[in-house]
């Protein structure tokens, strides 16, 4: 592992690959909160956990550095990212903007079979309020989300959406965990979308709902934790 392993540019590895098996280990063990913020993920550790060889390891950390889940530090190494109030704003306002666009983006390309399958999740998503498990609605609302987006024909854009959920990831702990009530209204809302999107609504409706809908959840999120950060997030969530 060297110290310029976070800025080299590391490609996607081929799926079942023993690099991409041991990414998605460690990406769900961090996001789980098994390995928690400040943890030294020691390369030869890991790898005899994992029944890999220390190569496999050393890419998939590298790309989880690529994603800011992972940070090296000099005379410890690779050690999980930490995440602040401020950051966790900046990340949610930026993600409130491309994902709008990129949901304004994929409307027409969305499908029947597309709106069925998000309505499922999102009834899910309400079943799941009976009895809150808030790591899993944060799961399944980033499936929910992802049918909408999936369709952006920008790569560009659509890279930045998935770079912004990555690094909400990062948090390894759901926002709704601090906010439940507003899971109960993130579902009405994403009922709301799929109207949108069933009753061909503008571009310009469509991103505005999509990011208003982004933006209350870090409002509620900000309210609820006595956050007041520097940045003034009401300009974002007006436009």
């Amino acid at each position: 592992m060297t110290e310029t392993a976070t800025a080299t540019a590391v490609t996607d590895s081929p799926a079942g690959s023993k690099s991409e098996q041991a990414y998605q280990a460690i990406k769900a063990r961090i996001v789980e909160g098994t390995y928690t913020p400040g943890y030294r993920l020691v390369l030869a550790a890991i790898a005899k956990d994992l029944g890999f060889s220390v190569v496999p390891v050393r890419e998939a950390i590298r790309r989880l550095e690529a994603e800011g889940l992972v940070k090296f530090e000099r005379n410890v190494g690779a050690t999980v990212s930490g995440i602040d109030p401020t950051e966790y704003l900046y990340t949610m306002q930026t993600l409130s903007i491309v994902e709008g666009a990129a949901t304004a983006l994929s409307a027409p390309l969305i499908g029947e079979a597309d709106i069925a399958r998000a309505r499922a999740v999102n009834e899910d998503m309400r079943d799941c309020l009976q009895h809150f498990d808030p790591v899993r609605f944060t799961r399944l609302n980033q499936d929910f989300h992802s049918v909408l987006f999936e369709h952006c024909p920008n790569p560009h854009i659509l890279d930045l959406v998935h770079r912004g959920w990555n690094r909400l990831a990062s948090l390894r702990s759901s926002t709704f965990r601090f906010v439940p009530g507003r899971a109960r209204e993130s579902v009405e809302e994403h009922e709301a979308l799929l109207q949108l999107l069933e009753n061909n609504a503008d571009a310009d409706t469509i991103e505005k709902a999509a990011r208003l809908h982004r933006s209350a959840t870090l409002d509620a999120y900000l309210a609820q934790t006595n956050t007041h950060p520097k940045t003034n997030t009401g300009s974002l969530s007006a436009q």
